[in-house]
């Protein structure tokens, strides 16, 4: 048996969990916040010294956590870009997060290459607020001094990993990090440096591209440093997904990515095309609305939580008398509806009751997940299973009505660090492979997620009446959007 930890470095905390390289086993735990300054006005940051990141690494680490591990995995928060100059010192504090000053930087990125086709069929995505791409345009633009002196581009796993490593000549990232990027394809396994240059302004070094069972480096001490990646693909991976499922994640906004064997480009931009943690690919489709839509239904009702709305719903029935709610409460990008509001159609009077439109709310954030689970299937994404994550699954209006709606199985998986757990999954893959104990084209079998099964059941003919339902108001609202 051997010993590997896995460490996430996400937006607000570092989780680090040690393991049993044979099994997956979660042996010790660490945690501990990352000591940021929150922005005027609240929120989180958009810019970070990524020393904070190594601050709130060894507080989680203290204690003797790691005494006895052989190898290390790391992942970290995606859409960050770690600007240093020839010295291999950071030029400016990190840009991190779904920053929205990158806004009019992505539309003129757009427009420089010819149109979202270009793009997609360029790197598999289109330029998005936050994205690392649309980062460095905004630098380029606005701190023209900062953007001339930046020669080395890294994302925060890659910046983590060559601190852990003693800050090596060679710098590396992994598939699943770099296809987030906007200036590498996972179509091609290739950078775009005309990309980076249209963004920036010139050329700048990137970290050289590992495969998924291949380690960084090795520390001083001994310790292997497996490739890292970016925090999806670690959690991903720490599930266990394959071909066949599907990761419906409900935060305020939404999102539905699903294992698939080659990259998909689509030319409207819905789908982003990344790689995942294995050498396979990770199709990704975002919708703006899935939480917030019920937050929203919860302060018009007002009722105080989610819980109470939930329980509000269940006293409806399926339909929602008749209620549909296009949840577009912040516009929409599945479908690309950027400017568009909410419907509330059906209205009558024996719908027009609180529990009705608690309903509503649930059925129409789910409807719009299934519609981004539509768009994989239009393109040959084989879905026979979704993983449901996100405090909201644990909602019973949420897991009554989502088997029905998605026409597949439903698994809630217990909460657990899985991007983490995907992170020391990585470490006893690199760690094997060293030892010439495992195939760098098959990774470790671990344990799977504990996990609460949910059928469609005799509710599926009642769910996709609905689904249709909600599918006709959208077609009568915006004819052709999807």
């Amino acid at each position: 048996m051997g010993i590997v930890a896995g460490l996430d470095s996400s937006p607000d905390f570092t989780r680090i969990v040690v393991c049993d390289s044979d099994t997956g086993a979660v042996l010790r735990q660490g945690y501990a916040p990352h000591p940021l300054e929150s922005p005027e006005g609240g929120g989180r940051p958009a810019d970070v010294d990524p020393q904070v990141w190594l601050l709130s690494l060894g507080e989680a680490a203290g204690g003797g956590l790691l005494e006895g591990v052989q190898a290390i995995g790391v992942s970290a928060q995606a859409n960050s870009v770690v600007p240093l100059d020839t010295q291999g010192n950071t030029v400016r504090p990190a840009m991190v997060g779904a920053d929205k000053r990158s806004q009019v930087a992505a539309a003129d990125l757009i427009d420089a290459l010819g149109g979202r086709e270009a793009w997609a069929q360029a790197v598999g995505s289109v330029p998005q607020t936050g994205q690392p791409v649309t980062k460095l345009r905004w630098l380029a633009r606005t701190e023209p001094e900062a953007a001339a002196r930046t020669a080395v581009l890294l994302q925060a796993h890659d910046w983590l990993v060559w601190q852990l490593l003693g800050r090596p000549a060679r710098r590396t990232t992994d598939r699943g990090g770099a296809s987030g990027t906007g200036y590498w394809s996972a179509a091609t396994g290739g950078y775009r440096p005309d990309l980076v240059e249209l963004a920036l302004g010139h050329q700048a070094m990137l970290p050289e591209v590992i495969g998924p069972a291949d380690a960084a480096g090795t520390t001083p001490e001994g310790l292997l440093i497996s490739a890292g990646t970016g925090e999806t693909q670690a959690a991903a991976f720490g599930l266990g997904i394959g071909l066949g499922d599907a990761v419906v994640s409900l935060g305020a906004s939404g999102s539905v990515m699903a294992v698939h064997p080659e990259a998909l480009v689509d030319q409207y931009g819905m789908i982003t095309s990344l790689a995942d943690a294995t050498g396979m690919h990770l199709p990704v489709v975002t919708t703006l609305n899935a939480v917030r839509a019920l937050r929203g239904t919860a302060e018009l009702l007002g009722v105080p939580d989610l819980e109470s709305l939930s329980e509000l719903a269940m006293k409806s029935t399926p339909g929602s008398h008749g209620l549909v709610l296009l949840p577009y409460l912040e516009g929409e990008r599945t479908p690309n509806l950027p400017h568009t509001a909410g419907t509330l159609a059906g209205l009558r009077r024996e719908s027009m009751r609180p529990e009705h439109l608690a309903r509503a709310a649930f059925e129409g954030m789910l409807c719009g997940l299934a519609d981004a689970l539509d768009v994989l299937r239009g393109r040959g994404v084989d879905v026979r299973r979704v993983f449901l994550l996100g405090a909201a699954a644990e909602l019973p209006a949420v897991q009554a009505a989502a088997p029905a709606l998605f026409g597949t199985q439903v698994v809630v998986p217990q909460p657990a660090d899985y991007a983490a757990i995907g992170s020391a999954r990585q470490a006893a893959w690199a760690l094997g492979v060293s030892q010439g104990t495992l195939d760098p084209r098959t990774p470790p079998v671990w344990q799977g997620a504990v996990a609460q099964v949910l059928e469609p059941g005799e509710e599926l003919a009642v769910g996709q009446a609905v689904r249709q339902q909600y599918v006709s108001v959208r077609e009568q609202t915006h004819p052709g959007a999807l």
